[in-house]
């Protein structure tokens, strides 16, 4: 599946679709099941039985559905560490996944480089939960999250993040007319390598690294909470980026001043389009399944 106009808008839409020809697919470890006595038992013994049956990903999900208010809002701290705690103590098992076993696979004995994929596990209007794999060298390009609260939590692997946020005060000046039109300057939030096991991260419709880029150094499996989900129609589409040094298009003096002696670096980023062979595959949800429906008190 060939992204069109917008990277992440399109694979939320697919996730039952499956790649094809030599893209990577995902190999999942045994699907779990579990049976539900439907015979007469009390409310109170009903109740203690749905709890022992609660899993890690039901659990996630139950909180999302609670402290996700829908657009326009963002969660309070409480509620923010509520969900991190949650992803923290997360594992890939709790989404079908081994970190012992290799979950790309290519389908054509040509060797070639799987694709990035991802997974929907559920979508409302209000939030999504979905896994993105990226094989070694697969790369998520720079883009932002427009009034969107997201939580992601690298399950398997280890990759490069690279993430900023909009300047404000002073050091919002233009770039010298020398540099490419539409520069904007951002502030450095982050440009590091994680690893799992590791906590998850947030970041806000403003602040905590709103615009970011993945790029896999091993291969990865990252479970994404995103509050609201993208939507064109609301105003919430997918915009790319390139990134440039802030050296490479030096500012008017008083920047220049007032950057020098802070430890947060600056940055030009351009908005471009979606860059080339940016492409997400839409790969089916095989792991453990969540119930969705209301519970009963």
């Amino acid at each position: 599946m060939r992204i069109g106009a917008r990277l992440v808008d399109h694979h939320h839409h697919h996730q039952a679709r499956t790649s094809n020809g030599g893209m990577g697919s995902v190999a999942y470890i045994g699907k779990r099941t579990a049976t539900r006595k439907r015979s007469c038992v009390s409310r109170t013994r009903m109740r203690v039985m749905a709890r022992q049956r609660r899993t890690a990903l039901q659990e996630l999900f139950d909180a999302c559905r609670k402290i996700f208010k829908g657009p326009g809002t963002v969660p309070p701290p409480d509620d923010v560490q509520r969900l991190s705690h949650i992803l923290d103590s997360m594992i890939p098992e709790d989404v079908g996944l081994s970190a012992e076993r290799q979950f790309f696979k290519t389908k054509n004995e040509i060797k070639e480089i799987p694709g990035v994929t991802c997974t929907t596990i559920y979508k409302c209007d209000n939030f999504s939960l979905c896994i993105f794999f990226l094989p070694p060298g697969g790369v998520i390009p720079l883009h932002n999250h427009p009034g969107m609260t997201v939580f992601s939590k690298l399950l398997i692997g280890s990759m490069h993040i690279k993430s900023y946020d909009w300047a404000t005060g002073r050091a919002t000046s233009s770039a010298p007319s020398s540099a490419p039109p539409h520069l904007r300057l951002a502030t450095l939030k982050a440009d590091r390598v994680l690893a799992a096991p590791c906590d998850s991260s947030v970041l806000y419709p403003t602040t905590g690294g709103n615009i970011h880029e993945f790029t896999a150094l091993k291969p990865c499996a990252i479970l994404d909470v995103l509050g609201p989900p993208y939507s064109k129609d609301d105003g919430r589409d997918c915009s790319f980026y390139r990134d440039y040094p802030y050296t490479a298009f030096p500012a008017y003096d008083e920047v220049a001043q007032e950057k020098e002696g802070l430890e947060e670096c600056y940055g030009w980023l351009e908005e471009i389009d979606l860059p080339e062979n940016s492409h997400i595959d839409g790969i089916e949800y095989l792991g453990p399944p969540i119930n969705i429906e209301p519970v009963c008190h």
